[in-house]
This record gives C-alpha cells, sequence and structure tokens, in this order.
C-alpha cells in the first residue's frame, strides 16, 4: 500500500553534522514527500561506521518544529541518531530513513566505516525503507544541487515499491554538473580497499604522534559493472546492500572442511 504524501514519515539524519550542506539539500528535497523529522549532531562523526555510545548519557533538543518538520540535535552517533528517533521520539516508526548527503564518496567499501551508511544500515534492521546518499566530493564548496534530481527519482521509485526486507541501498554521486551526468546505475561494489599511510610527526613537546593519510586502491580498475566505475564515468551508482554478512556461497563448502 502506497502511504500518501501528507502520512508520509521520512527520518533523515547525516554523519557530517547538523549544519552541513548536504543534509540541508537533502532535507528540502524529502519534504516534497512527506513530513520530515532531521536527527543529527552539533560536528561530525564521519568514520563512525557503526559505533553506538555506551560510556556517556545521550541527550537530545528540539531546536525547530513548523509544518514540514522538526530538527533535533544529538551527541551521540549517526546510529545512536536511528535509534533514538525510532524509540522515543518519533510517534510511529517512520516510512523511509534517509542518510546524507554525505561529503565525500562512501563507494566500495568505505561503506566499512562510514557513519552515513551505518544509519542507513541501522534504519534497514528496523525494518525500514533505507538509502544513503553520497556526493563525490571532499571540496568545503562542493555544489550539491546535481544531487537532486537523481535523488528524486530514487525516492518516487522507492515510493512505488519499497525495498525488500533486509536491503538498504547505498547511492552515490558523481561530483559533476546536472548536464554531465549520464544517468542511474545499478551495480555492484567495487573490490578495493584504503591503503593507510601514518605521517610521523612531533609535537611541541618532543613526544611522537601519527597522522593518518591515506588513498583507494582499485583492484578492478578495469571491471565496468562496479560503483567506483560508475562514478569516474559520470553516472550515479545504486549499490543494493543487505543486513546478512553470511557468505553464503561459502557456507556448504565450510560444512564439507568441518566434517
Amino acid at each position: 500500500m502506497i502511504v500518501s504524501k501528507e502520512d508520509r514519515l521520512i527520518l533523515v539524519t547525516n554523519d557530517d553534522g547538523l549544519y552541513a550542506a548536504g543534509l540541508r539539500t537533502l532535507f528540502e528535497t524529502m519534504e516534497e514527500f512527506g513530513k520530515v523529522v532531521v536527527i543529527s549532531t552539533m560536528e561530525s562523526r564521519s568514520g563512525m561506521s557503526q559505533a553506538l555510545t555506551v560510556k556517556t548519557p545521550l541527550r537530545v533538543k528540539l531546536l525547530e518544529e513548523n509544518d514540514k518538520h522538526r530538527i533535533y540535535v544529538c551527541n551521540g552517533t549517526p546510529t545512536d541518531s536511528i535509534k533514538l528517533a525510532v524509540n522515543q521520539l518519533l510517534e510511529r516508526k517512520p516510512d523511509f530513513v534517509i542518510s546524507g548527503i554525505n561529503h565525500g564518496s562512501n563507494a566500495s567499501v568505505s561503506i566499512l566505516y562510514s557513519g552515513t551508511m551505518a544509519a542507513v544500515l541501522e534504519g534497514c534492521l528496523y525494518g525500514v525503507c533505507s538509502v544513503g546518499f553520497s556526493l563525490n566530493s571532499y571540496s568545503p564548496t562542493a555544489d550539491f544541487s546535481a544531487c537532486i534530481d537523481p535523488i528524486r527519482k530514487i525516492i518516487k521509485n522507492l515510493i512505488n515499491e519499497a525495498l525488500p526486507e533486509g536491503v538498504c541501498l547505498n547511492v552515490n554521486i558523481p561530483s559533476v554538473s546536472k548536464d554531465q551526468l549520464r544517468g542511474i546505475k545499478i551495480c555492484r561494489q567495487s573490490k578495493g580497499n584504503w591503503q593507510e599511510e601514518f605521517e610521523k610527526r612531533k609535537d611541541p613537546m618532543g613526544k611522537t604522534y601519527y597522522w593518518l593519510t591515506e588513498y583507494f586502491n582499485n583492484k578492478e580498475p578495469d571491471a565496468t559493472d562496479t560503483d567506483e566505475w560508475a562514478l569516474a564515468n559520470n553516472y550515479v551508482s545504486v549499490v543494493p546492500i543487505t543486513v546478512d554478512m553470511t557468505a553464503h556461497g561459502y557456507v556448504d563448502r565450510l560444512k564439507q572442511r568441518f566434517k
């Protein structure tokens, strides 16, 4: 059954903080589709993955409320935000959990570190249709306007037919103008890893510390069915992901090994 716009409840969050430009673009776009509840943090929680706050109290404050949206700020992680909203702040389970727009790509294995996508996976665990949006730009002046049309198209599609239980979407958008976008490509997660490098430094007291730098190592640069290829060729990449981390293709083989 398709829920009407007037009755549709959309929970929006991110990991870049309440005043991130991507969050503003996202929740204003979501207002076209229903009543929006935003929950975020005052500062960035990037790279938090599925972390929970367990050693300090969680605090939430309602900052703004009108006929289109409610905005909350909390001191937790993106995963905390979803848990708090679903269990304490919302009058019912939301119809959508939408996270982003992240300032930087969450393609390939970046999903494992992403606070943006952790919120999506948390929504999926609650049985809510959940999507994460990321822009492939780290520029402080990044333009999120080209994200709006792809976001609208994807949400309209999901309103007509929700995702199956246990499945959510990781959507990455190339940092190009609207006219340069070539469309939406359904693809798989690219194989690769972040190659860490640590810059060794000395603080004013002469003590050693390390600053993490890294670059992405794409292990299949010639594959044309991956999210990394899609982004490099100006396509919006859409990867269906699941909370089930079982390596199903290896279960029977492992059973044979342990007979």
